[in-house]
This record gives C-alpha cells, sequence and structure tokens, in this order.
C-alpha cells in the first residue's frame, strides 16, 4: 500500500523559515506565512520537510487512494517559492492578473512576494479554500 511522504507533523514552521539562506527570501517567507495565515484563518503547519500548509482535508479517489493534504500552502524553495492551491479549479482568470509567475497543475511557482499582487493572491488561497471544502466537505477541525 502507497504511504504519503507529505503529512502534517509537529515540526516549527518558524525554525524552518530560520534555515533559509537568502535574506529577502527569508523575508518573503515570513510575509507570506503572514498572508497565508490571515486570508485562510488556519495555523500553519510544517508538512512534511519543506512545505508549509494551512487547514486540511481528507480526500479519497475511486481508485480507493485518499490521504490528507492542506487546503493551501507554501514552500520556499531554492528557485522559488512554490505556492500550493487546489488543482481542479477554475483559476485562469486570477493567474492572469497575479503578476509574473509560472504554474503546473496545482502549484504557482513565483521568484519573490514583490512579482506578484499580494491581493489576487489572497483571492486564490480563498478560492482554493473554498473548492476544496465544497469537494470534500467532512473536514477536519482545526
Amino acid at each position: 500500500m502507497y504511504e504519503l511522504k507529505t503529512k502534517e507533523n509537529d515540526s516549527s514552521v518558524i525554525e524552518f523559515i530560520e534555515k533559509v539562506e537568502k535574506p529577502k527570501k527569508k523575508e518573503d517567507a515570513y510575509r507570506l506565512l503572514d498572508l497565508f495565515t490571515e486570508t485562510s484563518g488556519y495555523s500553519a503547519k510544517m508538512w512534511g520537510t519543506s512545505i508549509i500548509g494551512f487547514g486540511s482535508y481528507h480526500y479519497k479517489y475511486p481508485t480507493g487512494h485518499e490521504g490528507d493534504a492542506p487546503l493551501v500552502g507554501f514552500s520556499p524553495r531554492k528557485a522559488n517559492f512554490s505556492l500550493y492551491f487546489a488543482t481542479g479549479q477554475e483559476r485562469d482568470d486570477m493567474l492572469e492578473r497575479l503578476g509574473k509567475h509560472k504554474s503546473g497543475k496545482a502549484c504557482v511557482y513565483i521568484n519573490k512576494l514583490d512579482d506578484v499582487d499580494a491581493e489576487v493572491l489572497k483571492e486564490m488561497i480563498t478560492s482554493s479554500i473554498n473548492y476544496l471544502q465544497s469537494m470534500y466537505p467532512e473536514q477536519k477541525e482545526e
């Protein structure tokens, strides 16, 4: 049986951010921490060794695969920031207004927070949470 590597744990979010080497990236990580916390209404938790997640949901696919994941999150990677949002939701309009970024299926990649519109980022956080809570209505309580 497949076991998820990225699980919520009790590691310190602050200790993780403090290990970010570049001062500007560390500053942006703290700004993202505040923005995600205020917008989501959830406390930050470490997921695996490198993802800062907010809230959680339990998913179960038709294949029987199931697990828990953060509603939204981010990670200060060496090359850029990975921002984690729901897959499957329509977000083209928000991405067009976000600013300088690259995007994948679930992730949005930004180099620095100043490259994007914080209000659009807040909109994306709220939209992702609302989408996942409607898709998976039985949420774990924080």
